[in-house]
């Protein structure tokens, strides 16, 4: 009777497991996107008030673009594979997406180095700029008059780009749980929860980041003097 009754208690004790795992993640993708929002939106006000430089974003952000979105395809190839019971292909798919997120950091970080290296730093000043840019005046104040003030646009990119990679880091970590997992064969063509999140999660730093991208590069082609 004892075993009976635990094999009619699990399934629904397992069931509620998944679906306050997904509401959590839910949550949690809802904050993120207020977060950004928020981000984005004070980014144009701020441009807006002027004491503002507009320069082109570096290159690199191309590449990490194209990493991000390749990695999209094969978290859905994993996730496709466990769903036809395909274990192996499901690590392939794992692994893949994982190295494409690493890619993705390490363009970044070559990003900010390029940053860094044109003089626009996260607290760095106007006069520190050495690369092409556009002076948007409050009034009628010079550049020269303006040199002091701090480069405010290069802040708002290090901020904005930095908490996408610590958001993406904490979806290269349950990547590798999942992973880890999947080498165990965890995962059945009936019990694929822990891909489906992790795949739901990456899916959404995807289409996060492409926002951000265009955001910014949209930014850029407004000034001609940056193409």
């Amino acid at each position: 009777m004892g075993a009976s009754t635990m094999t009619l208690v699990d399934p629904s004790v397992e069931e509620i497991k998944i679906k306050t795992g997904k509401s959590l993640l839910w949550l949690g993708i809802i904050s993120i996107v207020m977060l950004f929002a928020g981000l984005t939106s004070a980014y144009i006000v701020r441009q807006g008030e002027g004491k503002w430089v507009e320069f082109a974003i570096p290159a690199m952000f191309k590449i990490s673009t194209v990493l991000i979105v390749l990695s999209s395809f094969s978290m859905q190839w994993a996730l496709g594979s466990i769903k036809k019971g395909n274990e192996q292909s499901l690590r392939i798919g794992l692994l893949i997406t994982l190295l494409l997120g690493v890619g993705f950091v390490i363009t970044q970080y070559l990003a900010w180095s390029e940053l860094y290296r044109n003089g626009i730093a996260f607290t760095g000043r106007i006069t520190d700029i050495k690369t092409n840019f556009t002076y948007v005046p409050t009034g009628k104040e010079t550049l020269a008059e303006a040199n002091n003030v701090g480069n405010v646009a290069g802040s708002f990119l290090y901020v904005i780009t930095g908490l996408h990679v610590i958001h993406l880091l904490a979806g290269m970590l349950a990547l590798i749980v999942v992973f880890s997992r999947a080498l165990g064969h965890k995962y059945t063509v009936k019990n694929y929860n822990g891909v489906n999140m992790c795949a739901i999660y990456w899916h959404f730093l995807d289409g996060l980041w492409v926002y951000l991208f265009f955001f910014y590069f949209t930014s850029v082609k407004r000034n001609p003097c940056l193409k």
